[in-house]
């Protein structure tokens, strides 16, 4: 146990190198008097890691980020864990608890409160987490480190005599109010996972109830900095100050100064405008004490924005919270609960980054996986796929369009079912084998269909999907015909040049992956001259406030209005004006127009 009370300092909690030991002990003896260093008392240099091998009292040590560095034997002992679970974690998250076991906030914590403001305190009772379950009720001493250069300090602690928790300075209801602070700015910051609306939300809770002044900066994947939110709270109102957004320098690794430490993964700290009033050390330190002289702040409190919200996490930013109207300072539970939502917001932006990179590798998996129109001498085809709101996943939409060996041309619509990564992938499964398929000898779309559904099952792992398939036939010139089927998926729409509009029904069965026997049958229709044939998901029609019915109207109506534009603006218009507001879902369009003059047995490219 001895070996494993070394593992920061071997034996040396207290002195922190070994020549300012000398020195001290050189410095002692000097001061004994005429004696000389013969008649001077020897320090041990081994005496305090003895006392820590029997102190009835325990000890861990915390660097400047509340990391444990260090643990003595008794520490072990009374917290029931060994040095191994101790030493790398954050003590509050490990060991901070309530009376009945459950975490403590940060902004409700005395010692995290005295270790942030680097000030000694001996608390009444509080609760360490244990490792068989428990918790133990102690008394500490938390003691930091004298010397700047090296943050820290020191937890002694032992068994409270008793279970009375004595006064933490602070009224109860100032302690709810920042509870329930930590709670909103907690709903707020998971109710999103579009990074600048949770922040923007975040700082309007924190303006003007705890500051006036709030600022955001993030680094970015190459280690850029920008500045992307300052809001001020001014004669009743939120004021965005864009003025002060953009790029910042990146921080210097030799600054000093609280924000440079901040992003380097420095502890919060309280910040005076006099802070700022020195020779600055770096680019960024310039622009932050032209910014404390125009904000006018005279107190401020700077935390990192830590990834996955552990001080051993990667550092993506810093919040500032200052106050210039406002004219009480900071002071350390303000500098606690600025902590705490800091490595809440943390974790949220960093949540929120991650599942916004998934979301583009998806996007860009999917919009890779779909074809490029082929060119069709006598046919003018468009395609169009546009992702789901920021707040949803991609899905299994997709789209194909390819001419047919006897000359006509097939057109396809999809929606396998899922939003995700898989439904992407399964949708390239089917769209290939469905080329297969119709390649070969069959013919009619419904004996295409049908083949696929035969054969989903068991060469591919696709779950259930939905599916149109219609191929157009004609001789050069027209007439032509679009013969069709349908596998639960919303109708084909025909758009004639004069803008009448037509759902096209018939050819209906179930959709595919079911496993359930079934006849799937064509139908056809003729195609006027200019007719355009439009087939689409269920993210353009529908919507969880209105009904298809509603959706389907409202795409017949833009159809019919946008009937003789150029087939690409027809597309990006008919979406734009459809796509419903509250839609949750991605949406693919393919549309068709034959030309009048050349049949779409005449193929280039």
């Amino acid at each position: 146990m001895a070996e494993r009370a070394r593992a920061g300092e071997p034996g040396d909690l207290g002195a922190r190198t070994r020549e300012e030991r000398e020195e001290r002990q050189k410095g002692a003896a000097d001061v004994a008097g005429d004696g000389g260093p013969a008649s001077s008392p020897k320090a041990d240099p081994g005496l305090l890691g003895k006392l820590l091998d029997t102190l009835e009292t325990g000890v861990f040590v915390q660097d400047g980020a509340g990391t444990i560095t260090a643990v003595s034997p008794r520490a072990e002992e009374l917290l029931g864990r060994g040095a191994a679970e101790l030493i790398g974690r954050d003590a509050h998250d490990h060991l901070h608890r309530t009376e009945n076991g459950a975490p403590l906030q940060r902004s409700a914590c005395r010692l995290t409160q005295a270790f942030l403001s680097g000030q000694t305190l001996l608390s009444g009772t509080e609760w360490f987490a244990r490792g068989d379950g428990g918790v133990i009720a102690v008394t500490c001493l938390m003691a930091p480190f004298a010397d700047p250069r090296e943050p820290g300090g020191a937890v002694l602690f032992f068994e409270a005599p008793d279970l009375t928790a004595e006064g933490a300075g602070s009224s109860s209801s100032d302690v709810a109010d920042r509870l329930a602070l930590v709670a909103e700015s907690t709903t707020v910051l998971t109710s999103s996972l579009d990074t600048d609306k949770a922040l923007r939300a975040l700082v309007g809770l924190i303006v003007p109830r705890l500051a006036d002044w709030a600022v955001v900066d993030l680094i970015g994947e190459e280690g850029e900095v920008r500045r992307v939110a300052v809001v001020r709270y001014w004669d009743g109102e939120y004021v965005n100050m864009e003025e002060f957004l953009g790029p910042l320098p990146a921080a210097s690794e030799t600054s000093r100064m609280p924000l440079s430490q901040a992003l380097r993964g420095g502890a919060a700290v309280l910040v005076r405008a006099e802070d700022y009033a020195v020779p600055p050390d770096s680019p960024l330190t310039e622009i932050q004490q032209d910014f404390f002289r125009s904000t006018g702040m005279h107190s401020a409190v700077i935390a990192p924005l830590r990834a996955m919200g552990g001080t051993g996490g990667r550092i993506i930013g810093a919040l500032t919270v200052g106050r210039a109207d406002q004219k009480r300072p900071f002071g350390a539970t303000d500098l606690a609960l600025v902590d705490d939502i800091a490595r809440r917001a943390g974790l949220a932006v960093d949540n929120a980054q991650l599942y916004e990179g998934q979301r583009r590798v998806a996007e860009n998996m999917q919009r890779h996986l779909l074809p490029p129109m082929p060119k069709i001498l006598g046919m003018e085809v468009c395609a169009r796929y546009e992702p789901a709101p920021h707040a949803s996943k991609v899905g299994g939409d997709w789209y194909d369009a390819f001419p047919l060996p006897d000359g006509s041309v097939a057109m396809v619509i999809g929606d396998v079912v899922g939003h995700d990564l898989a439904a992407a992938a399964y949708m390239s499964q089917v769209r290939n084998m469905l080329r297969a398929f119709a390649w070969g000898e069959e013919t009619s779309p419904g004996a295409v269909v049908s083949r696929l559904d035969r054969a989903l099952g068991h060469i591919s792992d696709a779950p259930m999907a939905t599916m149109v398939m219609g191929r157009l036939e004609g001789p050069e010139g027209g007439p032509w015909r679009l013969r069709w089927t349908n596998a639960g998926h919303p109708p084909p729409l025909v758009v004639r040049h004069d803008g009448r509009t037509d759902f096209l029904q018939g050819g209906e069965g179930m959709l595919l992956g079911t496993d359930l026997p079934s006849t799937r049958t064509d139908a056809v229709t003729a195609l006027s001259p200019h007719s355009t044939v439009v087939l689409y998901t269920d993210g353009l029609v529908e919507t969880r406030s209105s009904s298809l019915q509603d959706g389907l109207t409202r795409l017949s109506a833009h159809a019919s209005w946008l009937a003789r534009r150029p087939l690409g603006e027809f597309c990006d218009r008919l979406i734009e004006l459809t796509r419903p507001v509250d839609n949750h879902d991605d949406i693919a369009l393919i549309a068709l127009r034959p030309v009048p003059g050349a049949g779409p047995e005449s193929r280039a490219g």
